[in-house]
């Protein structure tokens, strides 16, 4: 009997180009509007706890099928969903700094979720999850 192969285990990155924005912008977007934290010129990492019994978050990877809407009205086929603490403190304060901002909220038991568009257009995901039970 052979041993079963390790596939893939997270998600090891998420990687796009501007279309019509220049990297600068993009950048200033995600650090400034959204918080991400640069530790390089141009990205970051995320780091989460391996154990799957002591985990502190999840990503979720998913193929959606090819008449889905659910980008829209975004201009690119992908769409990045980012985890957030507060998600309508995040809000009010995107609102006030002139990002464009999906006027669609969803609230259910998997949290909130909320949408704004970067600089090139694309729709981005906004996620705060649920409290803990």
């Amino acid at each position: 009997m052979t041993k079963k192969l390790k596939r893939v285990t997270g998600i090891g990155g998420i990687f796009f180009k501007p279309k019509t924005a220049t990297q600068e912008a993009m950048l200033e977007f995600y650090r400034d509007r959204l918080g991400i934290n640069l530790q390089w010129d141009n990205g970051t990492t995320f780091d989460w706890t391996q154990d799957m019994h002591e985990r502190d978050g999840h990503t979720v990877w998913s193929i959606f099928a090819n008449d889905s809407t659910y980008y829209e009205p975004g201009n690119a086929n992908f769409m990045v969903n980012y985890r957030v603490h507060d998600l309508d403190a995040l809000m009010f304060a995107l609102e006030n700094e002139g990002v464009k901002i999906d006027p669609k909220r969803d609230d259910s038991e998997y949290g909130k979720f909320a949408w704004v568009y970067d600089p090139d257009g694309n729709k981005v995901e906004l996620w705060e999850p649920p409290a803990k039970a």
